[in-house]
Order: C-alpha cells, then sequence, then structure tokens
C-alpha cells in the first residue's frame, strides 16, 4: 500500500510529499467509511521511506533494505478525520538521524495550509 502520490521536492535532509489518497472511497484504512487521523502516523512513515528508498537508489543504485517501524513519538493530530478534507495533503519528513543501525525521522503534514498531524518516526533495518 503506497499512500504517496507524488514527489514534490527531496534532498538529504528531507522530502515532501503530496497525496489525494484519502479521498478514495475504497482506501485500504477506512473503517465504516471513515478514514481517522490516527492513520496520518501511516502517512507520515511512509514519507520517511520514500525518503530512505530515494536516498539509497541515488547513492547505491538499488532499494533500501527492508526495515521496520520501531517507535512513534510525540504524534499530536490536530483533526479527527481525514476523508473529508477536500484538498490535497502536504506531508514533509525530515531527517534527524541515519545510519547503519536504522533512522530517525520528524514529520508534519497538512491540507490547506492548516496542520494535520505531526510526530517522529524510527525504523531500523531488518537482520538479513
Amino acid at each position: 500500500m503506497c499512500l504517496w502520490q507524488q514527489v514534490e521536492s527531496w534532498d538529504d535532509a528531507r522530502i515532501r510529499c503530496i497525496s489525494r489518497t484519502h479521498l478514495d472511497p475504497a482506501h485500504p484504512l477506512r473503517r465504516n467509511g471513515v478514514l481517522s487521523a490516527i492513520h496520518l502516523a501511516e502517512y507520515g512513515a511512509q514519507c520517511m521511506a520514500l525518503h530512505g528508498g530515494l536516498i539509497a537508489h541515488r547513492d547505491h543504485g538499488g532499494r533500501a533494505a527492508p526495515g521496520v517501524l520501531t517507535s512513534l513519538r510525540d504524534f499530536r493530530m490536530q483533526v479527527q478525520r481525514i476523508d473529508d478534507l477536500p484538498d490535497a495533503l502536504h506531508g514533509e519528513a525530515r531527517c534527524l538521524v541515519s545510519g547503519a543501525t536504522g533512522a530517525i525521522y520528524e514529520f508534519a503534514l497538512r491540507c490547506a495550509g492548516q496542520e494535520l498531524a505531526s510526530g517522529r518516526v524510527s525504523a531500523m533495518p531488518l537482520a538479513q
């Protein structure tokens, strides 16, 4: 499941993404027709994963190592649901720490200039 539809920009430290997947009536995370704002944590984590994949492709010509989300911290939601937001979601993730043992990113998600959610996610590579 890929929630982001477009990478707006990225560099060594951050990525900006855009999506309208929250408007899809068949969104896989909807329950009883509603897409809760709690799922913005997944949007934030996928921003981080996209950034890691782009860096790996650029630096090594391949894919990033498979990983696992290890923590979600300081997650704050400003709305209850997101399926009723008419505009595109804009996500930004910024790398705080990255190395062989994992990465930590902070993220913020907005719609029409309003912050919807923010937090930090950590991930580590799976043992090969």
